[in-house]
């Protein structure tokens, strides 16, 4: 009996981490991207309900624990790209195309190689450049309001030291009754507390698809799936890349209409349902994933509650929060950016470009960013040396090969499960 329970326990921990941890962050997103708050509340419930589709699918069909979960850093970028020109409608039109790149990197698997082979500084610095901005909230949060997000960051403080996996949800309970302390019962009043799906006519235009849909398909194949596919190949499995891009696109482009941005593998709530405490034994813990879907989607029933929430909360409090969510993600980003010596200064430029916010002819910075990383690394790129003439010694080889990429396996193994599903 505890062996049947063990899996279920740990998808329903994995979708509540996984919900609880973000969904601030999907929330600031939208409505940076100029949804209105029944607008972000129908796009979080389309992503938690679309999430648990495609995870239940994928877990079932395979029997791998192949989490699935909305893109955390593109609802970053949204934040730092902003509305778009022509608004929500062009936004959501860029939803779309990044789950159509999606669909095409599953059906076509160059396509997603070609992603996995952008140098991984230059993609961590433009990925640290996206989260930046958020990441800061909790220091101006903590000057600006610092009654309200002092017991939110020392919470989080005390939680991350004795309790790592709860930490951002605590300090999302710490916030919520920060709020409910501040806000007169009265802020409540007309909000829409049961999420209805609010559709949008898409619009697109040439400055969103380069500046929004592109960065947003890039930063979630990146930031991501290929860190998802990682994560499950370290656990042993070998799972269907094509397949799940091609799951995880086709419910983006389902749930783009209703305002949601982006799904995808699951990179940080992984292991909770791939590693050894949702069981025992590997082929038992689909059932974890399956089950963290179900969850996901049953959660996204509280998005109206959610949004009404941080309608009436200071914007600086949530936008802390999600900070607070993202530290880790920076953490990752900046190191996979600086640890090689010989592309460090095109990291950085990246990253400054990225970070700086700039607009040039309606492109967002992180578009820039990456194009200024590339430039930098061609510029600089190391010639091959010189064949040794008759009278000329040989160069010494450098003292150490470059490593293998290690996601570069999960993009090439084959299209079969562990149970040759």
């Amino acid at each position: 009996m505890a062996g049947r329970v063990q899996p279920v326990l740990a998808g329903v921990v994995t979708a509540l981490v996984g919900f609880a941890s973000s969904f601030t962050v999907v929330l600031a997103g939208l409505r940076a991207a100029g949804a209105s708050d029944a607008q972000a509340a129908s796009g979080l419930l389309a992503l938690c309900v679309a999430c648990g589709l495609a995870a239940a699918w994928l877990g079932w069909r395979h029997r791998i624990p192949m989490s699935v979960a909305w893109s955390t850093p593109g609802a970053a970028l949204l934040v730092a790209t902003g509305p778009p020109p022509g608004g929500w409608p062009v936004a959501v039109g860029a939803f779309l195309v990044s789950g159509a790149l999606i669909v095409a990197a599953g059906l076509f698997p160059p396509l997603g190689r070609a992603v996995a082979a952008i140098p991984k500084p230059v993609a961590g610095a433009m990925l640290a450049g996206v989260l930046l901005p958020l990441c800061t909230a909790p220091v101006r949060a903590l000057v600006e309001l610092p009654l309200v997000a002092g017991p939110v960051v020392v919470g989080w403080l005390l939680l991350h030291r004795f309790a790592r996996r709860w930490a951002v949800p605590g300090a999302l309970v710490v916030a919520v009754a920060a709020i409910a302390l501040t806000t007169p019962p009265a802020g409540l009043t007309g909000a829409a507390l049961i999420p209805s799906v609010t559709l949008t006519a898409p619009a697109w235009n040439a400055s969103a698809l380069v500046g929004l849909a592109l960065p947003l398909f890039l930063v979630t194949m990146a930031a991501q799936n290929v860190p998802g596919m990682a994560v499950l190949v370290g656990y042993g499995y070998r799972p269907p890349f094509g397949a799940a891009l091609r799951a995880t696109g086709l419910a983006s482009l389902l749930a783009a209409p209703a305002g949601g941005h982006a799904v995808n593998l699951a990179a940080i709530t992984a292991a909770l349902a791939a590693g050894p405490d949702a069981h025992p034994d590997p082929e038992r813990r689909w059932v974890a994933s399956v089950t963290a879907g179900a969850g996901l989607a049953l959660l996204g029933l509280g998005a109206g509650v959610a949004t009404a929430l941080v309608a009436v909360a200071p914007p600086i409090l949530i936008e802390a929060v999600a900070g607070l969510a993202l530290l880790g993600a920076l953490a990752t980003a900046l190191a996979s950016a600086v640890t090689d010596p010989e592309t460090r200064e095109a990291a950085v430029v990246t990253f400054v470009v990225t970070a700086s916010g700039v607009t040039l002819i309606g492109v967002g910075g992180a578009f820039w960013g990456l194009i200024a990383g590339c430039l930098m690394l061609l510029l600089f790129r190391r010639r091959p040396p010189a064949v040794a003439g008759p009278e000329q010694p040989a160069p010494a080889a450098p003292d150490q090969p470059a490593p293998a990429a290690p996601d570069q396996p999960a993009l090439v193994a084959p299209e079969r499960s562990t149970r040759g599903s």
